[in-house]
């Protein structure tokens, strides 16, 4: 029978518990993403602690340095174009509503099927200015809450990655008696089967984040050669677009399809035409192509479940949760199906 003085235990322990989940909440985002990208690469730092004659700071420090050129470059370029590109845009849309062309821009007027019919709606909301300001209006508020979202969303991811490389410079120093720690209490927990478990999670995020942030390196690259030879706008920065969309399935086409309507509302039709091939043949192919070679098949995710992965984490960790949910849901996912697999094995076994 637990009596007074244990009762008072284990709420102590238990207001401690919570009290460090309070504390770190802000971090917990950018922590798990940095032990993600930690366990990720860490094959890689063990080859640059051993060249080093097992300096673990010096590693950690070569590391930290790689990761800031890998991760925040890119991002404090997408943020500071994203918020240029948001302003330019929220204040040509702006000028269009104060002052409307008296017909539907060419590219559109040249719609296929569609195209002569918007150019009639077109012609008949601008022989009403009033009536044509109102239809706008309504879509202007919403596109610049959204534009702002996106900036804002961004600005933090930034931020997030900044605190997720300082985090990781201590992982990387201490990972490897971290690990023991984390060994030592998964024994504790569940035995045998805890250190498999802790082992199944360790692989399955290797090699989920392989597959997700090697596809979307391959895809980003072969889509920055399109967008340079079809001469579209900011193509770094479009391409810096289609690294963070990748996992979303229509994530690319978005992008190239973007610039491709880009380029025929500026009379360049054959180029728009080269980069919706292009970009249908090439951009689209590498996630078929790529990510099977790099991503285990074991750790491969069901389509819903990367869809449900990406929305469901950026909501829940903001931008980093891009890439946290899917590898957390692989997790997940694989231990069930590890679970699932024992408990068969077990009851097959009964006589």
């Amino acid at each position: 029978m637990i009596n007074t003085s244990q009762i008072a235990r284990i709420a102590l322990i238990a207001l401690l518990i919570a009290g460090c989940f309070y504390v770190l909440r802000p971090f917990l985002a950018a922590t798990l993403f940095a032990a993600i990208v930690c366990v990720s690469t860490w094959p890689f730092y063990e080859q640059i602690r051993i060249r080093l004659g097992n300096r673990d700071t010096l590693a950690a420090m070569i590391m930290t340095l790689l990761m800031l050129i890998a991760l925040i470059g890119p991002m404090a370029y997408l943020a500071e174009n994203l918020a240029d590109g948001a302003t330019m845009l929220l204040e040509q849309i702006k000028l269009a509503l104060e002052n409307p062309k008296p017909h539907a821009p060419s590219w559109l007027a040249n719609l296929p099927l569609m195209g002569g019919q918007i150019d009639d709606f077109w012609q008949r909301r601008v022989a009403s200015h009033e009536d044509l300001m109102k239809l706008l209006s309504q879509y202007y508020e919403p596109m610049r809450k959204f534009s702002l979202q996106a900036v804002q969303l961004v600005g933090g991811g930034l931020l997030q990655l900044l605190v997720a490389v300082f985090v990781a410079f201590f992982f990387y120093r201490d990972g490897t008696s971290l690990g023991k720690t984390l060994v030592t209490i998964a024994r504790r927990l569940g035995g045998a089967l805890g250190q498999q478990m802790l082992e199944l999670s360790s692989s399955t995020v290797k090699a989920v984040m392989i597959g997700i942030v090697g596809t979307a390196a391959v895809q980003a690259a072969v889509a920055l050669v399109g967008f340079l030879i079809a001469g579209a706008p900011a193509p770094v920065l479009l391409a810096a677009a289609t690294f963070f969309l990748s996992m979303i399935p229509v994530g690319p086409p978005l992008v190239w399809g973007s610039a491709a309507l880009w380029l025929l509302g500026h009379g360049e039709t054959g180029w728009a035409i080269f980069l919706g091939l292009y970009g249908f043949f090439a951009i689209s192919s590498v996630d078929n192509i790529v990510k099977p070679m790099l991503i285990s098949q074991t750790a491969r995710l069901p389509l819903l479940l990367i869809v449900l992965g990406v929305f469901g984490g950026a909501v829940a960790f903001g931008f980093i949760g891009i890439f946290l949910g899917p590898a957390l849901l692989a997790v997940g996912l694989a231990l069930t199906r590890h679970w699932i697999e024992l408990h068969s094995e077990e009851a097959g076994a009964v006589p």
